[in-house]
């Protein structure tokens, strides 16, 4: 299978080497030139079985079946649930994906456990190192600094925004003793910190000097491993009318449902949950793509105003119009915004509904669940319990994804429960650990000096 570049200017890929690319060199997302036909059998095997037959026909022979089948053996082996991401219920008609069962206790690290094991796969198998170069909101950081500390073929640079993310989140980034990970506390927003990646990426000179890949969910892998729970949690219960409520700010983990979807999972609606930052479901409703200022909330992994993966659904309701959509992306540079052609809302809304919760709703909807079931949730899960009861019967049962465990945001739980949800024990002496951190200014040539200082990447073979 080949992959193609959003922006139309960068020749094809294979699964590999769009993986290590990240983003691909004319600033476009790698997308398949096809979707293939899956037909997965989920009942009564285990999650990396499943992994294996949804990941392969996406790898096309890249990475030999032995291979990839040790890697996601390997991949989900530390989770705290044999199951991966198990599925809960809450009430009649609707249940919980449990996406926190992994080293850092989020979703991420489906993904990120898989990918990381991919890269180093593959870079020891050419003889290379790549550095990867990551922007976080909160969870992906630590998730790629679990994955990837020790790793023998990659350095890691993890970039988030000082004093936006809980305690918890930054030192899950921050106390790696393994001198390969390092954490930079940027002094901005996350879409400071994007934006910085992005343009060290678009820096051809810089990018190949270091090897530069990435890890963000704009890298192709971390999409289709996320697929994988869309059809585990189908086959748990066994109908198609489902509608999948994920909290998301970048896009990334709902359009691995649409990405499911296009590949033969049958569903209802794939459902937007915002918070106030709420620039997603603005989009659908209106037509207009206008990002505003970033407003920090409870749920600080959504605090986002640019979604980097929305390109790749804009790419596909284009009908893979490079031309078009590179026009598009032109006009919102100039611009600051951009208007959806009547035919792509209208396409993009047969698939998808969107809603909002505000920080009074997150709240109410943590306190609610933990009064009508003893469960606690953390905010982005509450954000899209709040948006599912308030469509509640109009999209058959509702799978929400839980995608964090409740004590990274403790104060938040606490405060609407009166319970301090505790960290599992491995992790229980978090708070007394020693950080390791850098902070720099919101500066593209700050990240780019202190990348290159503390690589071991060169171009050519490793050192």
């Amino acid at each position: 299978m080949r992959y193609v570049s959003t922006r139309g200017e960068a020749p094809p890929a294979s699964f590999v080497d769009a993986t290590l690319a990240g983003l691909a060199r004319d600033g476009g997302l790698y997308v398949p030139e096809a979707w293939p036909k899956l037909a997965v059998n989920a009942a009564n095997r285990s999650y990396a079985d499943v992994a294996f037959d949804v990941i392969q026909p996406f790898i096309a022979g890249d990475v030999p079946d032995v291979d990839l089948k040790r890697i996601l053996r390997e991949s989900y082996a530390g989770f705290g649930d044999p199951g991966v991401a198990p599925l809960t219920k809450l009430s009649p008609d609707e249940y919980l994906l449990e996406l926190f069962h992994g080293p850092t206790l989020a979703f991420k690290d489906v993904a990120m456990q898989f990918l990381a094991r991919l890269i180093d796969h593959v870079l020891a198998a050419r003889g290379e190192r790549a550095t990867i170069l990551a922007a976080t909101s909160g969870d992906t950081g630590g998730a790629a600094v679990e994955a990837f500390r020790g790793r023998d073929c990659a350095d890691l640079v993890v970039l988030f925004p000082a004093g936006r993310v809980s305690d918890v989140q930054r030192r899950m980034m921050t106390c790696a003793a393994e001198s390969n990970v390092h954490a930079v506390a940027v002094e901005g927003t996350f879409d400071d910190c994007q934006a910085i990646v992005k343009a060290l990426f678009n820096d051809h000179a810089f990018r190949d000097l270091v090897r530069l890949s990435a890890v963000n969910s704009i890298n192709w892998a971390r999409i289709v491993a996320q697929m994988v729970y869309y059809f585990t949690a189908a086959a748990a219960l066994g109908r198609s009318d489902i509608s999948f409520v994920v909290p998301t700010g970048n896009f990334g983990d709902v359009y691995a449902g649409y990405a499911a979807s296009r590949s033969g999972l049958a569903l209802d609606r794939l459902v937007i949950a915002t918070n106030i930052n709420d620039i997603l479901a603005r989009t659908l409703l209106s037509g207009r793509y206008e990002p505003r200022s970033v407003v920090a909330t409870a749920s600080p992994a959504m605090d986002i105003q640019v979604s980097s993966n929305f390109e790749r659904l804009l790419f596909e309701v284009y009908h893979h119009d490079a031309d078009a959509l590179r026009a598009l992306m032109q006009e919102f540079a100039k611009k600051g915004s951009f208007e959806l052609p009547d035919g792509a809302l209208k396409a993009m809304r047969q698939t998808f509904a969107a809603g909002r919760a505000d920080e009074a709703e997150t709240v109410a909807a943590i306190r609610a669940v933990y009064q009508e079931t003893g469960r606690l949730i953390d905010p982005h899960t509450a954000v899209a319990v709040a948006v599912s009861r308030k469509r509640k019967n109009k999209w058959g049962a509702s799978v929400i994804l839980a995608t964090a465990h409740p004590a990274k945001f403790p104060e938040v739980v606490a405060k609407a429960t009166g319970k301090h949800p505790a960290l599992p024990e491995r992790l229980a002496d978090l708070a007394a650990r020693k950080e390791r951190v850098t902070q720099l200014p919101a500066d593209r040539d700050a990240v780019a000096r202190f990348v290159r200082e503390r690589t071991r990447a060169v171009a050519g073979a490793a050192a």
